[in-house]
């Protein structure tokens, strides 16, 4: 082997060593900043497992909303139909936040409690997040709990 041919081997070899190691930096990155979505029985029943942080979703159970007054501090139930998750935030709830609506909220368990840095409320009366219509959908088939027909517009 020449010393061209050497210097052009290491070259190659440099570079693919630096793509592999920004390539292992970015995955690490993104692995750290993933938080998938579960609903109330699938973290009570340990699918959510030991992360740090994740998002819950779910319907507010109606009459289940608390706050004190002068207070940020709010505690609600959020229900999938299946199984309750009780949930605190300190942090300032969406205008649209109210029982009974749609919510997506992002945090980590605590004690079986879910303790929420962000909540996110449905936006219309007609919506509800893909991921939390599609597992409510599984819970409703489960228990044979009728659901309305969608109005065509």
């Amino acid at each position: 082997m020449t010393p061209v041919q050497r210097r052009r081997l290491m070259w190659v070899l440099i570079v693919l060593l630096a793509g592999g190691l920004a390539t292992t930096l970015v995955a690490f990155a993104l692995q750290r900043n993933i938080a998938y979505l579960y609903t109330p029985a699938e973290v009570l029943r340990g699918d959510a497992g030991n992360q740090e942080r994740f998002r819950l979703g779910g319907m507010v159970v109606k009459g289940s909303f608390q706050r004190a007054d002068g207070s940020l501090e709010a505690h609600f139930v959020v229900t999938d139909g299946d199984a309750t998750l009780p949930v605190s935030t300190s942090r300032i709830l969406p205008d649209m936040f109210a029982e009974g609506t749609a919510v997506v909220a992002s945090g980590r368990l605590e004690n079986g409690r879910f303790i929420a840095d962000e909540v996110l409320a449905k936006h219309d009366e007609n919506y509800v997040p893909k991921e939390v219509a599609d597992k409510m959908g599984a819970a409703h088939t489960k228990h044979d709990v009728p659901v309305p027909a969608v109005e065509a517009r």
